[in-house]
């Protein structure tokens, strides 16, 4: 049991940080540079991706013996649609405003690689809670990607965060950051920190590794 729970944490894990969709593999960039000019929008369409990711990841892992492999791409994208669907209707009715900012970016994440991805890696050969576990792992670190990302970019681009002034009134908003240059701009330099933090672990790592 002890062992279980320490492998299904490690997959979690895995995808809050060691392959974080965002940072470390760079997949779903789409979504990503648009919706994140605000933070609630980071949290509702990582909300949303999460949803599809574990509803599809238990589905495709329920049904991968019974699925015939020279269909199993458009089986597992009839899947992702069904949940997305789900989280469409259930958005347009109970969060109008939120609906009306993500747009065309809630139907696409029919197609966002991060979630089939997963399915055609990760589900369609685990069994069903490791899987949920994955896709809940992915969701997480793909919603602290875009909350980070939305963070940064409405605190200098609008002087809030989550739609409350926390820069004061005499503060100048760099309307740059609520562009899709800043979305870049932003994106670019948090791999940059993040891809230099990770380098620098990793070269301790091999140097303990070498003294012992």
């Amino acid at each position: 049991m002890i062992k279980e729970r320490k492998s299904l944490g490690k997959i979690f894990l895995n995808g809050v940080i060691t392959e974080n969709p965002t940072f470390r593999l760079v997949l779903g960039a789409c979504p990503t540079l648009a919706v994140t000019t605000s933070a609630v929008n980071g949290i509702g369409m990582g909300a949303a991706a999460t949803f599809v990711l574990v509803g599809s990841n238990v589905v495709v892992s329920m049904l991968r013996k019974f699925i015939p492999d020279n269909v199993r791409i458009p089986a597992f994208i009839v899947i992702i649609c069904t949940f997305v669907t789900m989280v469409q209707l259930f958005m347009q009715a109970y969060l109008p405003s939120l609906y009306e900012s993500l747009g065309i970016f809630i139907p696409l994440i029919v197609v966002n690689c991060i979630i089939l991805a997963r399915a055609e890696a990760f589900a369609s050969k685990n069994p069903v809670l490791a899987s949920a576990v994955d896709g809940l792992g992915m969701g997480v670190g793909f919603t602290l990607a875009l909350t980070l990302i939305g963070m940064i970019r409405e605190l200098i681009g609008s002087g809030t965060l989550f739609g409350l002034n926390v820069m004061g009134a005499g503060y100048e908003p760099m309307l740059l950051f609520v562009l899709a240059s800043g979305g870049f701009l932003t994106f670019g330099i948090l791999l940059g920190v993040i891809n230099a933090i990770t380098a620098y672990f990793q070269r301790d790592k091999h140097s303990e590794g070498g003294r012992a």
